[in-house]
């Protein structure tokens, strides 16, 4: 059973901020688990001796930081922790296409998760400017979009938007639900356009509602944003790809030559 300490009314710090740091220390070294329950306002209460705005001051600083959730009329819960995918600078290496693997499979397989994918929806548009830029296209040029959700041991953990110059992808597999072996870029490979190099751009942020929606998130989770355009080997840029992915679940992992 989790053992709570006391406020100490000596210190600078607020009690909802002692309170909240208590919380977050337990979590942190798994004094509690991931979806186990947390006392209720009425039992903080009395343990600390404060008021319930203090409480809930406390229970609104954790939730805001990603680290539980409330469940109106069963009380706050640890967050579940999410597979976390470590996303190897290798993920778009030809071995896993010739294995018949696109990257998210790949990574699946060494991080030892179901992986899955759903809510694919193909279609055509004009480039914008920004993705028009980033494919080296005249705005409005027409491209083919893809989009879908990731999901590990049926977690949302990301979505994703790739943007394919309609002249590469016309009558390809890449205009289907289903790619096939490999997914896009052993397609793209199929047709000639040999993949040379990756730029990935990353940032971070606070999901929109609709990316809440979507990912299954609550509030305070952040989600890493990261823009890839790749280039065969004539120089040309063949794809960007817009994901969206819940940050806790990952894990960045790049790895450069000393030179």
């Amino acid at each position: 059973m989790l053992k709570l300490g006391q406020i100490d009314r000596t210190l600078d710090q607020t009690p909802a901020r002692q309170i909240a740091a208590m919380f977050r220390a337990a979590i942190n070294n798994r004094d509690l688990a991931p979806n186990e329950r947390l006392p209720s306002e009425s039992q903080l209460i009395e343990h600390f001796g404060v008021a319930r705005m203090t409480v809930r001051t406390a229970l609104l600083e954790l939730r805001n930081e990603g680290l539980v959730v409330a469940e109106h009329g069963k009380g706050t819960f640890v967050r579940p922790a999410p597979p976390v995918r470590r996303m190897a600078s290798d993920r778009f290496a030809r071995k896993h296409r010739a294995a018949g693997k696109a990257a998210f499979l790949a990574e699946a397989d060494k991080a030892g998760y179901a992986p899955s994918v759903d809510r694919v929806r193909v279609s055509r548009s004009s480039a914008s400017v920004e993705v028009a830029e980033r494919l080296g296209l005249p705005p409005d040029t027409e491209v083919v979009v893809r989009a879908r959700r990731y999901l590990a041991n049926g977690r949302p953990v990301e979505t994703a938007v790739s943007y394919i110059p309609a002249d590469l992808a016309s009558g390809t597999p890449i205009e289907e639900p289903d790619t096939g072996p490999g997914g896009i870029y052993a397609r793209l490979e199929d047709a000639g356009h040999v993949l040379d190099r990756f730029r990935e751009e990353v940032s971070s942020r606070m999901p929109t509602p609709d990316e809440r929606r979507e990912l299954e998130v609550g509030e305070g989770v952040p989600v890493l944003l990261v823009v890839r355009t790749a280039y065969d080997t004539a120089g040309r840029a063949v794809e960007v790809c817009d994901t969206v992915k819940v940050a806790p679940a990952y894990l960045l992992e790049y790895e450069f030559r000393a030179r």
